[in-house]
């Protein structure tokens, strides 16, 4: 029931992404940024060494995040953070618990944002109860209040909260940018599972760079 193992992969590249049947474009001034559940529990699951070792999926998607958020924040594009608590019990955890466990403790060594990815001054970090971002969080509101119906998702796991993310995005009229190598998942089969999904039903897979170009483009 507890987090697997998870072994090194070589994230997607532009060339291994999906083509989407959506026609969304990009636009900073629309666009709000979600780092999801890039906490210490979840990222063990590569490895004590993993931000140490060549062919790391985390360590390589953690980078374009930094990325991102350094772009993101000189655009002034919204930055968002889910992170969920230690020690939840039912109902807080619900059924994630018959498939899971209890999960993390309430301890910084379980709960805290990795360092290199850590909150800034106006930032905004929400608590997560379930798969989805949106679920039992204000995100969605405080997207609306500023004027944001795209959101960039980046983070753990592609296939479980990132997807249901996307999903949930969706069918609130959100626009989801899914950043492929900005992502980090259980295995390069899920990892692709999940940007198949989104680009066949909800949004549009991209590459940092793409999103990069996008951010920073003077006409942004």
């Amino acid at each position: 029931m507890a987090l697997p193992k998870i072994p090194d992969y070589p994230l997607p590249a532009a060339a291994d992404l999906p083509k989407s049947r959506a026609p969304f474009v990009l636009e900073p001034g629309r666009a709000a940024l979600l780092v999801h559940d890039m906490q210490r529990y979840f990222c063990a699951a590569f490895g004590a060494d993993a931000f140490r070792r060549e062919g790391s999926p985390i360590a390589a998607a953690a980078a374009n995040i930094a990325r991102l958020l350094s772009a993101a924040r000189t655009a002034g594009v919204p930055v968002f953070y889910t992170a969920q608590k230690g020690n939840q019990f039912r109902p807080d955890r619900g059924l994630q618990a018959e498939l899971w466990g209890p999960g993390m403790s309430a301890t910084p060594e379980h709960e805290e944002i990795i360092p290199m990815l850590a909150p800034a001054e106006g930032d905004i970090a929400l608590v997560k109860h379930r798969y989805s971002a949106f679920q039992r969080s204000n995100l969605a509101p405080l997207m609306r209040a500023r004027g944001r119906d795209q959101l960039i998702i980046t983070g753990i796991y592609a296939h479980i909260g990132c997807l249901a993310t996307a999903a949930e995005a969706f069918q609130r009229d959100i626009e989801p940018f899914f950043v492929a190598d900005a992502l980090a998942d259980f295995s390069r089969e899920k990892h692709d599972m999940a940007l198949d999904w989104v680009a066949a039903c909800s949004g549009v897979p991209m590459v940092t760079d793409a999103v990069l170009a996008s951010l920073e483009s003077p006409s942004g």
